[in-house]
């Protein structure tokens, strides 16, 4: 099975409530530095077919956000967007302190580009550049869309109330997501890679765990409604491009009809991957590095070129 590389160095970041957050470093250093994270329920991990190539040509920079993927979990840690936007600056501190002060592009999909943006409101800019896949947002008040929103983050945490919560192996869990119709478009080492990223193995029952409690998963999604971004974005003070799922295709969900629409209005750039859905880096991984590097390409963050 493809796995993921040997770090060069990990930190183990201690946040206020105890929570860890442990945060990877592979690729080039000294190279333009790239950080990535992941979506909702997700581990970043899951996306190596994206950012595996990737570390050939940059310092790439991995982290899960609490409770999900390599992170431990406790019941008694905050886990909701407040707290996820504290943690990426915590995280944006220690890589600063720890890799050295050097300009970053933020490379997050669905959760964790949602969390980008509300932590350049808060803190103002961190990352040089933004390069969104397929932001969850919420259509703006008045926007036709915007009756899309409720009924999606409704069926999401539906869905992953029902989870199951263990598996007897990481290749039963990964048969399972190759059989579901909505992840066919994935690329074949995905299935594994995902299954393997998302469980964590507990020693006592012998059975494989989500890394990320599906109830704790169901309240980010209920929580993801706030119309306020979208207007609030016109005033970006990085540059941004959305790279979105296929609008056009006949699954397209929310986060492509709306990232589409957003583009229409906001000064922000924008495009689409053919044939793809939300889960689009692991299904067209090489045209969402194009994409990723044209973007980067265009506002100076070059990998030819030292940051």
């Amino acid at each position: 099975m493809i796995a993921p590389p040997t770090p060069h160095r990990t930190l183990e970041l201690r946040l206020e409530d105890g929570a860890i957050i442990f945060v990877r470093q592979h690729g080039k250093p000294g190279a333009p530095r790239l950080v990535l994270s992941h979506g909702n329920g997700l581990a970043i991990d899951a996306y190596l077919p994206f950012w595996g190539p990737l570390c050939e040509r940059y310092e790439v920079i991995v982290f899960d956000f609490r409770q999900h993927g390599a992170n431990p979990s406790n019941p008694a840690w905050s886990h909701n967007w407040p707290t996820f936007v504290r943690d990426m600056e915590h995280v944006w501190q220690a890589i600063n302190h720890s890799f050295g002060v050097r300009k970053a592009a933020g490379v997050f999909h669905s959760m964790s580009a949602i969390c980008s943006i509300l932590h350049t409101f808060e803190y103002g800019p961190r990352w040089e550049v933004l390069a969104l896949f397929d932001p969850p947002f919420s259509a703006r008040d008045g926007h036709p869309l915007r009756a899309l929103n409720q009924p999606a983050k409704n069926d999401l945490a539906a869905r992953a109330r029902r989870r199951r919560p263990s598996y007897n192996s990481p290749e039963e869990f990964a048969g399972q997501l190759a059989s579901v119709p909505i992840f066919r478009r994935w690329v074949p080492e995905a299935y594994a890679l995902f299954a393997k990223a998302t469980l964590r193995h507990d020693r006592a029952s012998g059975a494989w765990r989500l890394a990320c409690p599906r109830e704790l998963e169901a309240r980010v999604f209920e929580a993801a409604a706030d119309p306020t971004i979208w207007p609030r974005m016109a005033n970006m003070p990085v540059p941004l491009e959305l790279i979105c799922a296929d609008p056009e295709a006949e699954d397209a969900g929310p986060p492509a009809l709306i990232g589409q629409a957003m583009a229409v209005e906001l000064p922000i750039e924008y495009e689409s991957i053919v044939d793809t859905s939300h889960f689009l880096q692991i299904e067209r991984p090489d045209e969402c590095i194009r994409a990723t590097e044209r973007f980067l390409n265009r506002h100076g963050f070059s990998a030819s070129q030292g940051q």
